[in-house]
């Protein structure tokens, strides 16, 4: 599986991830960050199917270029069903904030834990991780973990917002992330790429760090 990083709002540092299946040419793109032209004509000029998008939960910073991707490919907009409501929720999705009022598009799949997405014979395994928010979701293709707002390289998503709860993300790391593969590359929704065996040993919030 290939992917590319797309950092389309700095100003956040979100990373929107493209994913494409290099034999049948279909793509995801996950957390379009925001609205970009250059994103946009990228894409229509590579060899790829825009399949779906996937968003890893409905933070205003994470879903901001749904809405666009939407009106230029014919995707399927894939989120947890957990986080539905924050699409179109302006408090849940946090634009309120920034005294703006997010509407991103309604789903065509709704997600559930261990749910499977298909890019040609590749597999995206849906992994739900709460506690970032109630519906955050991390997505496992091969040895890449495209992880969120879940885990990140030596931190965790923040649990002081609307649907977050420090113990729950706690718990979502330990039984559903780090019991996979410690080669696993962690590709996060902000920040630098890590491993599950990196973070196991050296996050202070939730590795071997966090007990001294």
């Amino acid at each position: 599986m290939k992917y590319k990083i797309f950092n389309v709002l700095p100003e956040f540092g979100t990373n929107t991830y493209l994913v494409w299946d290099e034999i049948s040419k279909e793509a995801a793109i996950i957390d379009p960050a925001a609205e970009s032209q250059t994103m946009t004509d990228e894409i229509k000029n590579m060899d790829i199917n825009l399949k779906y998008l996937i968003s890893t939960h409905a933070h205003g910073d994470h879903i901001a270029g749904n809405e666009s991707i939407n009106r230029n490919f014919d995707v399927k907009i894939c989120i947890h069903k957990d986080d539905v409501a924050a699409l179109t929720d302006s408090t849940l999705n946090l634009s309120s904030y920034i005294s703006s009022n997010l509407k991103a598009p309604q789903p065509d799949i709704i997600l559930n834990d261990g749910d499977t997405l298909y890019l040609g014979n590749e597999k995206l395994e849906i992994i739900h991780t709460p506690g970032h928010t109630k519906g955050g979701i991390c997505i496992l293709t091969g040895n890449l973990l495209f992880s969120g707002d879940t885990l990140f390289a030596e931190g965790i998503g923040r649990v002081d917002l609307p649907g977050g709860d420090y113990e729950t993300l706690l718990n979502s790391i330990k039984k559903k992330l780090f019991v996979l593969d410690g080669e696993i590359k962690v590709l996060p929704g902000h920040g630098p790429s890590s491993t599950i065996e990196d973070e196991k040993v050296g996050n202070p919030f939730v590795g071997m760090r966090a007990r001294f």
